[in-house]
């Protein structure tokens, strides 16, 4: 039950980074301004968008997991910080949705990473 409970939660961080892509890619305005803000236009906005769809196709391979939980939790910890210390939570009348979307994902990679942890470090080395 909790490997299909943890394919749920890595389906919903694939969903959510993915479907960010387009306004990354396609250099949306708003895109181009979150990331002028945060000094990172304009080659920030293509790096972090190939980090994420990398991270995205991580996550949903076992052998992976742990690396595209790692990556994602990196990645969108720096995104929370630059929320609350550049951007703020609401971005273009958002309603905060960017903000609250990037703490979704980051709660579910640190839970999907530390689930993965412990299955690593219970593993037992035979010689």
């Amino acid at each position: 039950m909790l490997g299909k409970k943890l394919l749920l939660l890595r389906i919903i961080i694939a969903i959510l980074l993915i479907q960010t892509l387009y306004f990354k890619f396609s250099a949306h305005p708003d895109s181009v301004s979150i990331f002028s803000q945060v000094g990172l236009e304009p080659f920030g906005i293509i790096t972090i968008g190939i980090l994420e769809l990398i991270t995205a196709a991580l996550i949903l391979f076992p052998k992976t997991l742990w690396t595209g939980a790692l990556l994602s939790t990196g990645l969108i910890s720096v995104a929370v910080i630059m929320h609350l210390t550049t951007l703020g939570i609401e971005i273009h009348n958002d309603g905060g949705t960017l903000f609250f979307m990037a703490l979704v994902v980051l709660i579910l990679s640190i839970i999907i990473f530390l689930k993965e942890w412990e299955n690593i470090s219970t593993i037992e080395v035979k010689i």
